[in-house]
Formats: structure tokens, sequence, C-alpha cells
């Protein structure tokens, strides 16, 4: 398996309630951060890595956002990259949640690939080959980047055991609890039965979250986790996006 079969989803389909007024008009992933939109930081960290299919959920205004990528952009004249979109706007008027939209998009996909919200700055996170490999040659449903918790999230969501399995804790527990980065490898495996019901490809539209699935295959010992000590931004709130532009 090498990095260019192994394609990439972008979630860039929520409406951005907290960002407005700022995501009346523009989609949130298109907000620029640093001279650029929000998206075009993951594409280009992909392009870098070897990645050359990348699917993008759009529902929100999600037409701007395959007018400004089209469908094989430019980025410095690098090896092209193949974007596809799943337009849950247009198919379904909404957005799909992730899980929901995660599995809208599957026929798109392959059997292992890689996740990554496109509201989150995360400027020094690769991409790595060898990182999917190891994965898709285990037994693990998902493997997570964890970060530490930031203001806005200080309970965080799970925690993570020495042998690297991201835990489920359960309320009182006093082990530490991380965030979850939103940047993830995945299994196709993941969105079908016993972990999800959501019929193959969605075709009814369902919207669902990805934890309560995420937290199945925890209880079966089947989510590995590591730490992310890079630069990471849930760009959620006009205050967030003004200081990463400072």
């Amino acid at each position: 398996m090498t990095a260019s079969t192994i394609p990439a989803l972008l979630l860039a389909a929520g409406r951005g309630e907290r960002m407005r007024p700022l995501t009346d008009h523009t989609p949130k992933p298109l907000l620029q951060v640093q001279g650029r939109p929000l998206l075009e930081w993951h594409l280009r960290a992909l392009q870098d890595a070897g990645v050359r299919q990348v699917v993008v959920n759009t529902a929100w205004l999600g037409e701007q956002i395959s007018s400004h990528f089209g469908s094989q952009p430019l980025l410095d004249k690098r090896e092209q990259l193949s974007i596809s979109y799943s337009h849950e706007g247009r198919d379904f008027g909404r957005a799909l949640e992730t899980a929901g939209g995660i599995a809208r998009a599957l026929p798109l996909l392959g059997p292992v690939f890689w996740l990554a919200a496109g509201d989150v700055f995360a400027p020094d996170f690769r991409f790595e080959p060898e990182a999917a490999r190891r994965f898709a040659a285990s037994d693990a449903l998902a493997h997570l980047w964890l970060v530490p918790n930031p203001p806005h999230h200080p309970r965080g969501d799970f925690g993570l055991s020495p042998e690297g399995l991201a835990l489920d804790l359960p309320e009182g527990d006093t082990r530490e609890r991380f965030t979850y980065s939103t940047l993830a490898l995945l299994r196709a495996e993941l969105f079908a039965p016993p972990w999800c019901e959501i019929a193959p490809g969605n075709p009814q539209g369902v919207a669902a979250p990805l934890a309560p699935l995420l937290r199945r295959a925890m209880d079966a010992g089947r989510v590995t986790a590591q730490r992310y000590a890079g630069r990471w931004t849930d760009v959620g709130t006009p205050e967030r996006l003004a200081a990463l532009n400072r």
C-alpha cells in the first residue's frame, strides 16, 4: 500500500454557527488563515505526503468550495491532486454530521482513508505514509491523533493507555483525557454493523455523529491513538481566527 493509494476525506459541510457573521456568505473552510483558505492547508499537506485522491464533503455554501478548488487544483505546480465532492446540501438539503457524512462518502473512498476536519488549523501535521501503512496492517478500526485540551474544551474526549489504545473513560475516572484533534486514519469497516447501522452509501441521508461509533470500537480495543504536539487550533470562533491571523 503506497501513500498515493490511500485517499483522504476532508469534512467541510458544517454551517459554522459560532463563526457568524463571517460564515453567513463564506463557508468556514474558505476563511483565510495566514493568506490561505483553511482547507488549503490540509490539501497542501496531503499533496506533500503523496496522497493523490481527496474527497471533500459539503453542505452549507458547498458550491463555493467546489468552485474554488475544482477537481484538480494546482498548488505550487506540484503533482496534481484529484478532488471529488460529496454534496450533502445538494442531495439532502442539509449536512449529515460526521458519521453520516463519512458513510455517504464511502463509495468515493477505499478500505482505509485519512480524515481531517476542514475547520481545523494544524500546519505542522504530516499525513505520514508510514503511519497509514502501519494502520492498514493492524486490526484497528481507527487511529486518532489527540491534543492537549484547549480552554474551550477543558474536559477533553478520550484517554490514552500506555499501549497506545484510545480509551472511553467512564464518568469519574481520574485518568488524563485528551481532545480528539479530528485528524485520524479510519477503516471503512467502522461504518458497517456492529459499529454502525447506516446503510452503505447512506442513501437515506441519515445524520449521525462519529463519537458513538468510536466509543463502541474503543470498548472492543480496536481504536489506537497517539499524542500530537504540533500547532493545532479548532477555528471555531471569529476571535480564534483573528488570533491566528495576528
